[in-house]
């Protein structure tokens, strides 16, 4: 158990197979919907084209199943970066300790980096980004950590759009549909479509929503 910067815990369960992370008792994330987590680097990658060499920054670890789907979609391409952004250090721990092998160990990939760092800090590195994945919270509508909203503002995302490369992709996961994010993203420089795609990765269940924009 952690407790976060506005005063929530943040703990992890096991019942059998299944993980859950709470916070505050309300489940933030379940290893059985994976599914849309995968979703959310598959889409991205997808939208990549080519490029021989991506920059990736993905913004939240959570059970590791978005880093390991993008290091699947990009083993052809052994020149790209992937940077992963987890702010708290308990998940990172967890993801190389008891989440390990949810997702095939991608904690340990070499081809990856993680940062116990806020995604916010690490959107100047240079150069550009190729692509920027926000797993961040629930999505637009944030409530682990307050300051998580400041990503998804009009002054957040026009902060994003400086540091994507132009033709450059930005994918965004939501528990639910936001049409008003939508509409931010586009005036923001990131004219977007919107996928619902399956929670679990057996297709039952509900849906979750990516977000896929193109850096204008």
């Amino acid at each position: 158990m952690v407790v976060t910067p506005d005063g929530r815990e943040l703990v992890l369960e096991r019942r059998g197979d299944l993980f859950t992370i709470l916070v505050d008792s309300e489940e933030l994330m379940a290893s059985r919907a994976s599914g849309s987590e995968r979703a959310l680097a598959e889409l991205a990658v997808a939208a990549l084209g080519d490029r021989p060499a991506p920059r990736l920054l993905i913004g939240g670890l959570g059970m590791g199943f978005t880093l390991r789907a993008a290091l699947d979609a990009l083993a052809g391409r052994p020149g790209a970066t992937i940077v992963v952004a987890e702010f708290f250090a308990k998940i990172v721990e967890w993801n190389r300790g008891p989440l390990a092998g949810l997702a095939g160990r991608p904690a340990f990939d070499p081809r990856a980096r993680i940062e116990h760092a806020d995604v916010a800090d690490l959107l100047a590195a240079p150069p550009p980004w190729d692509a920027v994945l926000l797993d961040v919270d629930n999505g637009p509508d944030s409530f682990t950590l307050d300051r998580n909203a400041r990503l998804y503002g009009r002054a957040g995302l026009e902060r994003l759009h400086a540091h994507v490369a132009p033709g450059g992709v930005v994918a965004v996961w939501s528990a639910a549909d936001d049409p008003r994010f939508a509409a931010r993203l586009a005036r923001a420089g990131f004219p977007a479509t919107t996928h619902r795609v399956a929670a679990r990765t057996t297709g039952k269940g509900g849906k979750h929503v990516i977000f896929l924009g193109r850096r204008q």
